[in-house]
């Protein structure tokens, strides 16, 4: 009999579940509740060809996870009938502490809840889920799976900031990435598909949050994202890299730091260049030529875009000491085919070559999308965090 595992991303109002069948990559059934605390919430749940949503009050995290269950015992599967093994809960920040999956015991949350200051807008969001799920779920092992894991792999060369080294210590500063569960994913994945585990390859995960990874022999070597998620590359509404005495002056200058903070996280990115944080939206901006002064406001922000892309792949090729593969994911990445075009334009005079048929086509498989004499092997390959946080939790089951 075929098992399965309840894959759940708690957030600050919503949680998203996914039903997963490790062996085949199948979602069962998924759903989410969303709108958590205020006078009404919507929940939708998917099984099969069918589809249920609902409008009704959802004041906490506990209303939402009992709704998730009802909904799963009327409208399919049970966990029984699924043969649910064990429950992967998504966590932002695993700190120094998790270099993998882990069982949560009492002493797993309470270190979870302790890493809260070095992901406030998602650790707590994630402890109301787990505590809930555990309570509801004991019978089954509950497993955290974090973003962070993956990239304890990093030298210290490129995990240590030059900030002094006390400080550092006592704050625990350093850089810890983020999308590491998708990273890690899609390299193990390229390797599989390229029958070779000696690869140079550079990910770009690219959705509203960005980030993009260097990968050696199947281990990384360094990426994008730091402390936080802001630093690295143009986000939807993040800045990316910037200047930190940016922050100072600013403060100087009369902002608060939750001030500051917003408008770093919130404010900027494509969203502060063109004041649209959808990259689909910011496209039919360069196209309308209606709107001239909205196009070119759109395509200068297209730039800096790129060109930040270019500079992570420019320096990690280095790191790699040369590059065999570049990966596109998430849903810019799967998607923007003229963002992948851009880049490898750019990338020309290092004998990369684009093939546009392929590139252009439309597909939600894995492809290779280069031309056969490129230097480097361009390859979409669509992320599948749900399958991953599954895959990584079924070992646990008991």
């Amino acid at each position: 009999m075929s098992t399965t595992v309840l894959v759940i991303n708690s957030g600050s109002s919503s949680i998203k579940y996914q039903l997963v069948d490790p062996a085949t990559g199948d979602a069962v059934a998924k759903g989410i509740v969303e709108r958590i605390g205020e006078a009404m919430g919507d929940i939708k749940h998917v099984h099969g060809d069918q589809v249920t949503e609902e409008r009704l009050p959802v004041p906490d995290h506990e209303v939402g996870m009992r709704e998730v269950l009802r909904l799963f015992d009327t409208k399919g599967p049970t966990l029984a009938q699924a043969n649910v093994v064990a429950v992967g809960h998504r966590v932002v920040q695993g700190g120094e502490f998790f270099d993998g999956p882990a069982l949560i015991t009492d002493e797993v949350r309470d270190k979870i809840e302790e890493l809260c200051p070095l992901a406030p807008l998602h650790n707590p969001a994630h402890l109301k889920g787990i505590d809930v799920a555990r309570e509801l779920m004991a019978d089954i092992p509950h497993v955290a799976v974090f973003d962070t894991a993956f990239f304890q792999q990093l030298p210290a060369k490129t995990a240590t900031y030059a900030l002094e080294a006390e400080t550092a210590k006592k704050y625990s500063i350093r850089r810890y990435g983020a999308h590491g569960t998708s990273h890690q994913f899609i390299s193990r994945e390229i390797c599989q598909m390229l029958d070779r585990d000696d690869l140079k390859q550079i990910v770009l995960h690219l959705g509203n949050g960005a980030s993009v990874s260097a990968n050696l022999n199947g281990k990384p070597i360094d990426t994008s994202m730091g402390l936080t998620p802001l630093e690295g590359l143009v986000m939807g509404t993040r800045t990316g890299d910037i200047d930190p005495a940016v922050v100072f002056h600013l403060a100087r200058m009369g902002m608060s730091i939750d001030e500051i903070d917003t408008l770093f996280n919130k404010k900027s990115g494509m969203k502060g260049l063109t004041g649209e944080a959808d990259m689909r939206s910011v496209r039919e901006m360069i196209n309308n030529d209606a709107a001239p002064e909205a196009q070119k406001r759109a395509r200068a922000a297209m730039d800096v875009y790129i060109n930040r892309l270019l500079k992570y792949v420019g320096s990690y090729t280095a790191e790699l000491g040369g590059l065999d593969v570049i990966t596109f994911t998430a849903g810019i990445g799967e998607n923007d085919a003229a963002i992948r075009s851009e880049l490898a334009e750019a990338l020309a005079p290092f004998g990369v070559k684009m093939d546009e048929e392929k590139n252009t086509a439309r597909s939600s498989e894995p492809r290779i999308i280069s031309k056969p004499d490129s230097t480097v092997m361009l390859v979409v390959y669509p992320t599948n965090e749900e399958l991953a946080i599954a895959r990584l939790a079924q070992p646990f089951a008991s």
